[in-house]
């Protein structure tokens, strides 16, 4: 396939989830196809995003399961934890990682190379001084945190070194209201730190659906973290023995060994000679692309984080296979951004999928709303206070599930199965029918019978 005019058909900055994903499936369809990375095989995802985080998740449930196995016999006692331990295997594990994504490029018949790649011009890069042609070049640099500048901000860390700790932060302050703020406050917390989060709005998670924000923040709050909503940081001291003073905007202060800031991530896209090529941005920085991931430079294309889309490993995923078959296997496909389940693992956890309720009262003229919340029987001799809510949205017209919501225990697990359904347009009348697995949390998906009063 390869037009000898270039080096390359396809050149891709950036070995991350979509990167490589599109990479391995355009050899796999015929294209002759390089990609340069400068920093770690498998990007944010396997190095500093979904994978240490869920290692770090799996953690600091431990501390939970050793005080609920003596309801259940066991003389168990909580033992100490060590932090070393924890990030040195996580170390190991994401050595394997990042080779065999480069094993699985190189099976696939794709050239990595190491270091950053720079344009020269629309179908010229440069990677270490030596300069590469492509019929088509693809940017999937994805997201870097961003801490914004005030004054001692340059002692606050981001989850890009939180994981690698060189000692354990027994106070832990947390800023931010998104997913990545919320579940390390959940990590740190479980692990054993005194963890507080400051959000500079009235309530965290904003997007979600409403009923799951508000019973998400009482069962974190209840878990033992100290969430201050309406509150930020105006600067940060450094003390005689090295920890850290966060002074608020009200005056207050909190002591803590660690400032983790996540706030937001902005597009990786500094320092790639974007002023040699005609790439439009979009209002808050990320790259504008058409439905087939083309940029306004014609051979310039861009999937993943960068997009300004949904920052998800699977939808990235999904975009670089979506743009393989497209331009290398003749198969026309689009990516349907409907009914993604996500989750936050944060503890307990949320799943989602779908509309909130409020999108969907903006939507559809009647909808139906059924909820469900209980205690989990594993704490009822666990001796556990944490609940479980669960939440059907549902278009009375077609009696289509619109939303499916849920806080507790593998949420993540429950809702990707629930998401399939949604998927396969199931209505409210096949949930129902459905005969439900006894006794599990999940069976509460298809026996809740009376809708919400209006």
């Amino acid at each position: 396939m390869n037009n000898n005019q270039y080096d390359y058909d396809l050149f891709v900055i950036g070995a991350g989830s979509g990167g490589v994903r599109a990479s391995r499936m355009a050899a796999a369809f015929g294209a002759k196809v390089a990609v340069a990375e400068d920093r770690y095989m498998g990007g944010t995802c396997v190095n500093v995003g979904c994978v240490p985080k869920k290692l770090y998740v799996y953690a600091s449930q431990f501390s939970n399961a050793f005080k609920d196995a003596r309801g259940f016999g066991w003389d168990s006692n909580t033992p100490q934890f060590e932090w070393a331990t924890l990030r040195d295997n996580k170390i190991t594990e994401i050595s394997r990682l990042n080779s065999v994504y480069d094993s699985m490029l190189g099976n696939a018949g794709v050239e990595v190379i190491n270091g950053r790649a720079r344009f020269i011009d629309n179908h010229t890069v440069d990677v270490n001084g030596k300069q590469f042609t492509a019929e088509r070049i693809l940017l999937a640099t994805g997201t870097w945190p961003f801490i914004p500048n005030f004054p001692g901000s340059e002692y606050a860390i981001s989850s890009n070194e939180i994981f690698d700790l060189k000692t354990f932060p027994k106070r832990l302050l947390v800023v931010g209201g998104g997913y990545i703020a919320v579940e390390f406050a959940g990590i740190f917390n479980g692990l054993g730190a005194q963890t507080t989060q400051l959000y500079r709005g009235p309530l965290f998670l904003r997007g979600f659906d409403e009923d799951i924000r508000h019973f998400a923040a009482k069962e974190i709050a209840a878990s033992g973290v100290d969430l201050r909503f309406n509150s930020n940081i105006a600067a940060i001291e450094k003390l005689a023995d090295d920890s850290l003073r966060a002074i608020l905007e009200d005056g207050s202060s909190i002591d803590c060994d660690a400032i983790l800031y996540a706030t937001g991530r902005k597009p990786h896209i500094q320092d790639v000679g974007f002023d040699r090529v005609n790439v439009a941005l979009n209002d808050d920085g990320t790259i504008k692309v058409n439905d087939e991931f083309q940029t306004s430079e014609a051979s310039i294309y861009a999937l993943g984080d960068i997009t300004g889309g949904m920052e998800l490993t699977p939808v990235a995923l999904a975009e670089g296979m979506a743009l393989a078959k497209t331009l290398y296997n003749n198969e026309p496909t689009q990516v349907d951004y409907d009914t993604i389940a996500t989750a936050v693992f944060c503890q307990p956890n949320i799943g989602t999928c779908g509309l909130s309720e409020q999108q969907a009262t903006e939507k559809y003229t009647d909808i139906a709303v059924y909820e469900s919340n209980f205690r989990a029987m594993k704490h009822t001799i666990g001796g556990r206070s944490e609940r479980t809510y669960m939440k059907l949205i549902v278009d009375k017209k077609t009696d289509r599930v619109v939303g499916i919501h849920m806080v507790g225990e593998d949420a993540g697990e429950i809702i990707q199965g629930m998401a399939i359904a949604m998927k396969a347009g199931a209505t409210k009348a096949i949930f129902d029918s459905t005969i439900g697995i006894h006794p599990t949390a999940a069976e509460e998906f298809v026996t809740m019978r009376t809708a919400r009063a209006s």
